[in-house]
Formats: structure tokens, C-alpha cells, sequence
């Protein structure tokens, strides 16, 4: 079995065809003339014609036996492709695949995610097969200063308030919309100054804390945001503790955009949304330092960088 991937920077195609041509022998036989007798017919009315039947459907192209995909094959990025023809399950190492009726899906790497994965593919005939993908690693900025890491953690009136938000958080990213903004080209949800990029990290005497997990867009308090894809509003708050309020839109497959710090939230849980329609403003709500958007994308769990998913 021959495997094709397309994907920024490496694309390859192949495509085995095999043919079976056959022969069929015909014989020529001898003429037969057959006499008939002329009989009159009375003409009758014609009848009423019947309608045109109804064209054929031009068959479905039949989809590649191999995996096809292109995207941003890096830490942090995305793929769309398709699976092989007769696939009925698929995956990227361990995460199952969601697939359309045309075999189509969305997968994406972790920030954190190795060098290597497999797109694996399960026909109706029982067979498997794999493809592999290489993800190039990235240079974050990391900065390590030499200072301890504050000691203790969060106190327990603080975390008696968080994990609840931790828990709606967490359920609103795996309700499945049936939205399709993952198809799309996606656009800025706010233009304006980076003020934080996506996996950037401070390393404490050796000891790492938590990376930015998002991308922090300055502008001030109530400069209009839109939805970057179409989508379906899966949680919509405003007093979190640490994101004040807060906007998460499933896009279909997994992938689910969030707004932080908002100050104004224009539409609500079940609501779809357009591309481009205005859906809130940016603000200093929450933990933050001063106004700005924080847009943080995922992909079951899979933190990604939106600067992956928009013209720079």
C-alpha cells in the first residue's frame, strides 16, 4: 500500500491502478429472411407522452485508498484531509477521528506534541492502515529567570470557587454541535497589537510554569470581536475567576475557539453564529492586566496557536 500526504512543506502523491482487460469471441451466423403479410391497422389517437425520465446521478468520485491532508504540520498546528476510501473509523495516534460523509476530517498537535504521529485508518474489510506524519518543533519563547517559583498553591476558598468553573469549562468543550466551522479559512476575530503569544513560558531555577495558551490581542475596552468561524455558542458567563467573562464556541470536529476578559457577551449557549458576525467586546474583565481579547483554540485537549489559523 502506497501513502500520500500533503501537508506545508512535504507533499506526496501515489497512486496504484491495476487493470484486468478480457476478450469475448463472438461467431457470424448466417442471414435469416422471414416473409410477413401486410395487415391493416386502424389508426388509433397517440397517446399523451410520458415525462422524461428523471437523469441518472453522476456516480460519487471514488475517494484515494490513502490518506490525503495539508495544514500547518508543526507544534501547535492543524490538518484537514481526508481518509482513505471504505474507512469506517480513523485516528491521529490515540484520538479518534469524527468523519463527514465524504470521509473528511479535522485533527491537530498539541504545543507539547512530539516530532512524530500516525494518521491510522480502519476499512470495512478489516484492513489497517497507517500513515505517518512528521510535525516540525518550534522555538518558544522561553524565559528563565532566576528566581524561585512562588511556593504553595491556590487557597482552598479560591479553588472551592474554581473547580466548579474548571467543570463547566471542561463539559462545554465536549458537547458535539454539528457545527462546520472547521472547514473554513478562518479570519482574525480582532486585529490590534500582540500582546502575549501562544506558548510562551517563564522557567523558574529549572522549574517550568505553565505556558500562555492562547493570544493576547490589545485593543481597548468595547472594541468589537467576531466569531472567526461559524459555530455554536457552548458556554457564555460573566464572572469567572480568572477569566471574567467568558465565550466558548464549538467550530464541529473537536475544535473550539474561547474568548476571555470580555466586557460585553452578545449572544448565548445555543446560539449559532456566522463568520464575522460581531459576537462581543474586548475588555479587562477577570485576571488581567489591561484590556485586550485572549483567543485560545483546542482540539480535544490539544492546545493550539491561533496564529496558525489565520493570514499573517
Amino acid at each position: 500500500m502506497t501513502i500520500t500526504r500533503r501537508g506545508r512543506g512535504s507533499l506526496a502523491a501515489a497512486v496504484t491502478a491495476i487493470a484486468l482487460a478480457g476478450c469475448v469471441a463472438s461467431e457470424n451466423a448466417p442471414p435469416v429472411t422471414e416473409t410477413v403479410q401486410p395487415v391493416r391497422v386502424t389508426p388509433t389517437p397517440s397517446p399523451t407522452p410520458s415525462p422524461p425520465p428523471s437523469p441518472t446521478p453522476a456516480p460519487k468520485p471514488t475517494r484515494a485508498p490513502v490518506f490525503t491532508f495539508d495544514g500547518e504540520l508543526t507544534q501547535g498546528g492543524w490538518i484537514r484531509g481526508t481518509a482513505p476510501g471504505n474507512t469506517v473509523s480513523a485516528k491521529l495516534d490515540d484520538q479518534e477521528l469524527i468523519l463527514d460523509e465524504e470521509g473528511r476530517f479535522f485533527a491537530a498537535f498539541d504545543r507539547d506534541a512530539g516530532t512524530q504521529a500516525k494518521l491510522t485508518a480502519t476499512l470495512a474489510d478489516g484492513r489497517v492502515i497507517a500513515s505517518p506524519v512528521t510535525v516540525s518543533p518550534r522555538d518558544w519563547n522561553i524565559e528563565r529567570v532566576n528566581v524561585a517559583r512562588t511556593p504553595g498553591g491556590a487557597s482552598q476558598a479560591f479553588m472551592a470557587r474554581r473547580n466548579p468553573e474548571l467543570e463547566a469549562i471542561y463539559l462545554s468543550r465536549q458537547k458535539r454541535t454539528g457545527a462546520e466551522g472547521w472547514r473554513q479559512n478562518f479570519v482574525w476575530p480582532v486585529k490590534g497589537r500582540i500582546s502575549g503569544r501562544f506558548g510562551s513560558q517563564r522557567i523558574y531555577r529549572g522549574e517550568p510554569g505553565s505556558y500562555h495558551s492562547g493570544l493576547d490581542i490589545a485593543q481597548p475596552t468595547g472594541t468589537p470581536f467576531v466569531a472567526p468561524a461559524d459555530g455554536v455558542v457552548v458556554l457564555a458567563v460573566e464572572d469567572y475567576s480568572l477569566e471574567g467573562q467568558l465565550l466558548i464556541i464549538d467550530h464541529g470536529q473537536g475544535l473550539n475557539s474561547a474568548f476571555l476578559h470580555c466586557s460585553r457577551i452578545l449572544v448565548r449557549e445555543g446560539e449559532r453564529v456566522t463568520q464575522g458576525q460581531h459576537i462581543g467586546d474586548v475588555g479587562a474583565s477577570g485576571r488581567a492586566t489591561g484590556p485586550h481579547l485572549h483567543w485560545g483554540l483546542t482540539w480535544h485537549g490539544a492546545r493550539l496557536d491561533p496564529l496558525l489559523f489565520v493570514d499573517r
